[in-house]
């Protein structure tokens, strides 16, 4: 597996998310299978893990700490803070929670449940539009002299955020939502990043499953699967959208590869600072999305995907409305 660099931390070029293995994508899976999994993942290759306080909440750090425990040195961890969540009962608030005390409370209690002494990436899930992002690297600034953190990230912040928090504490990597099924970080998060010489981590390499092929308008999701109340996975947005699967399938077929790994190719090609973290919980998508990097695409290839994608509005909004207000601050 070749590497990749976010700022200064050196990470494989593919990571694993691992929120879906809890939460979001229908009940959680068998915790057994999930624990060979992520240490599946490492003995191919992957080094970069990514989760939250938030997925469960608690329990995926749960699950990927004690997965991790025995090669802890030779993995690298993400996780993250920032939502209004009652610490010792789990209990969601309704919004955010940025303040200094908090975060730093909950660096220690993910400690706790990731089994380690460090978080290598320390990422704030979402702004706090109560809490000055000054005030928030200040937090992280703070924990990384303690040695409890490693390195500073942001969620699905805007450019004037990841400016304004790099100048305080140096940014390693921004995390957001991005996909040939969602291309809003091109304009301008993209540069900026490239300029402050910071990484980028999308969360959704494969649209939520739908740049794999396998999702058309009549596939039905389970009760509790967020895309559920996703706009963008509604039966008719579904079915136009699949005009867009035609056209990574014209590729992959042509390069003898899969839909989801000429979607991640194409995310790793342009950029040696972009680190997808396309999530999984089958062996067999895990060995095929790893396959991605060795799939190069050529510029033909990319102009071919460049000129479809010219000619496609994707249909829907890219989350509810209520989460598209907490985001790009």
């Amino acid at each position: 597996m070749e590497t990749r660099k976010l700022g200064a931390l050196e990470v494989s070029a593919i990571g694993l998310g691992c929120m879906g293995m809890s939460a979001a994508y229908g009940p959680p899976a068998d915790k057994a299978e999930m624990i060979k999994l992520i240490r599946g993942a490492y003995e191919r290759g992957v080094t970069f893990f990514d989760t939250a306080e938030a997925y469960g909440p608690f329990v995926n750090e749960g699950l990927v700490g004690e997965a991790l425990a025995p090669i802890r040195d030779q993995v690298v961890i993400g996780t993250k803070f920032g939502f209004d969540i009652d610490l010792k009962t789990g209990k969601r608030g309704g919004g955010t929670n940025s303040r200094p005390a908090h975060i730093k409370a909950v660096a220690d209690a993910s400690l706790k449940r990731l089994k380690t002494d460090r978080i290598d990436i320390f990422y704030q899930h979402r702004v706090d539009p109560d809490v000055p992002i000054e005030d928030v690297a200040g937090a992280i600034k703070d924990l990384v002299a303690a040695g409890k953190v490693r390195h500073y990230g942001l969620s699905e912040a805007g450019v004037g955020t990841v400016r304004r928090a790099h100048a305080v504490h140096p940014l390693a990597a921004v995390q957001s939502e991005y996909s040939l099924f969602w291309r809003g970080p091109e304009a301008e998060l993209l540069p900026v990043l490239e300029e402050l010489n910071v990484g980028f981590v999308p969360f959704s390499p494969l649209g939520a499953g739908f740049l794999t092929g396998k999702i058309d308008e009549n596939t039905t999701f389970d009760p509790t699967d967020f895309r559920n109340m996703v706009p963008r996975f509604s039966p008719d947005a579904r079915k136009a959208n699949m005009a867009l699967v035609d056209i990574v399938k014209a590729v992959a077929d042509r390069k003898g590869a899969t839909l989801a790994q000429v979607a991640l190719a194409w995310l790793l090609a342009p950029r040696p600072w972009i680190v997808p973290i396309p999530g999984t919980t089958k062996s067999h998508r895990l060995e095929e999305n790893l396959g991605a990097v060795d799939l190069e695409l050529t510029a033909e290839d990319r102009s071919e995907i460049a000129a479809g994608l010219s000619k496609i509005e994707v249909q829907g909004e890219r989350l509810p409305e209520a989460a598209l207000k907490m985001v790009g601050h």
